[in-house]
C-alpha cells in the first residue's frame, strides 16, 4: 500500500504545480502588452512609436523613460538589487537607466535582475516582419505577431498579412500526399494533411495536443475550425473583365490569358485585330444587302409603271 500523503505534502504539491504555470504564462505574455513594445509619445514631435531610447523620427531623448523589463519610470526600490546606489531618495529620467537593448533599442532600468535577465528573454530577438522584412531598428513602429502563423509582423503590414493569411498553397483543400480531405491544416506552411500523413514515423506525439506539421513543426488546426480558402488562378476568358488603361503595345498583359491571341482572352495583339476585322466584314455584308433591297425596290416600280401604261 502507497504511504497516504499528508495535508502538507498535498499543499506543497498544488503550489509546486501553480509556480510552473505561473512561470510558464510569463513567457506567453502578449506581445501589445508587452513593456519593450508600450506605445510612446516623443516628447519633441509628439510623434506615437515603439518605447524606445530614441525617438524614432527625430532621435530625442526621452524625459521620462520606461524599463523594457519591468515597466516602471521610477525606481523606488530601498533593497541592494539596485546596481547604482541610491538610498533615501527616488531616481526618474536618465538615472534610473542602466542599459539599452541591442533587440529592441529600449532603456533597461538599473535594477540587477532587468539587466541580467531582459537579454535573455526579449521578445523581439528575432523581430524581423515576415512581410517587408524590417527588424526594429528599421521602422519606427510597433511589433506584432499574427495570430494565425505566429509569425512577426510590422504595424504597417499586420492587417494585411492576417487578410491573406488563411490562403492555402494549393487550389484544393485535400492532403498534398494523397487525394483524402486534409483535416490538419498548417498555417506556417500553407498545406493540409489527412489524419495519416500528419504523423511521422519514430516521433512521440503527446495526448489531447495539436499535431505538429511533419514539415516545420508548427502546430496545425482544424481544417473545419478555420476560414481557410484555396489559390485560384484565372485564365483565358476569365480575365476579359478586367479594364487595361496601360496601352503596353504588342500583347502588354503580363498574365497568362492576355497574351495577345484571340481564342486566350482579352490580350490588347491579335484578338483585337481579328475582332475588328470582324466587324468590317459585317459592315460590307449589311451595306450589300441594303443595295440588293434597294435594287429590287426599283425594279419592282419600273414593272408597275410598264404595265399601267
Amino acid at each position: 500500500m502507497p504511504k497516504k500523503k499528508t495535508g502538507q505534502r498535498k499543499k506543497a504539491e498544488k503550489q509546486k504545480l501553480r509556480q510552473k504555470a505561473i512561470r510558464g504564462n510569463a513567457a506567453r505574455v502578449n506581445l501589445g502588452e508587452h513593456p519593450c513594445n508600450a506605445v510612446m509619445e516623443c516628447d519633441k514631435c509628439a510623434r506615437k512609436q515603439k518605447n524606445r531610447a530614441f525617438c524614432y523620427f527625430c532621435s530625442a531623448v526621452q524625459r521620462l523613460p520606461v524599463c523594457a523589463k519591468c515597466g516602471k519610470m521610477k525606481c523606488m526600490m530601498k533593497t541592494g538589487d539596485c546596481v547604482v546606489k541610491h538610498s533615501g531618495q527616488f531616481t526618474t529620467g536618465l538615472g534610473m537607466v542602466g542599459a539599452i537593448c541591442d533587440y529592441c533599442e529600449a532603456w533597461i532600468c538599473h535594477g540587477r535582475q532587468c539587466l541580467t535577465s531582459h537579454a535573455c528573454t526579449c521578445p523581439l530577438q528575432d523581430a524581423t516582419c515576415i512581410e517587408c522584412e524590417r527588424y526594429v531598428w528599421e521602422h519606427g513602429g510597433r511589433i506584432f505577431k499574427c495570430s494565425f502563423c505566429n509569425s512577426f509582423l510590422c504595424e504597417d503590414d499586420q492587417f494585411e498579412h492576417q487578410a491573406s493569411c488563411q490562403i492555402l498553397e494549393a487550389e484544393t483543400l485535400k492532403c498534398m500526399s494523397c487525394n483524402r480531405l486534409g483535416n490538419h491544416s498548417c498555417l506556417r506552411c500553407k498545406t493540409c494533411y489527412c489524419d495519416d500523413h500528419v504523423k511521422r514515423k519514430g516521433f512521440k506525439y503527446e495526448r489531447n495536443q495539436p499535431m505538429p506539421c511533419p514539415k516545420c513543426g508548427f502546430e496545425t488546426q482544424q481544417t473545419k475550425d478555420l476560414s481557410m480558402s484555396t489559390r485560384h488562378h484565372n485564365y483565358g476568358r476569365q480575365q476579359a473583365g478586367r479594364d487595361d488603361d496601360d496601352d503596353e503595345g504588342y500583347g502588354a498583359g503580363s498574365s497568362y490569358g492576355e497574351c495577345g491571341y484571340s481564342y486566350y482572352g482579352s490580350g490588347g495583339g491579335a484578338g483585337d485585330v481579328d475582332d475588328d476585322d470582324e466587324d468590317d466584314d459585317d459592315e460590307d455584308d449589311d451595306e450589300d444587302d441594303s443595295e440588293d433591297e434597294e435594287s429590287e425596290e426599283e425594279d419592282e416600280k419600273e414593272d408597275t409603271t410598264a404595265a399601267k401604261e
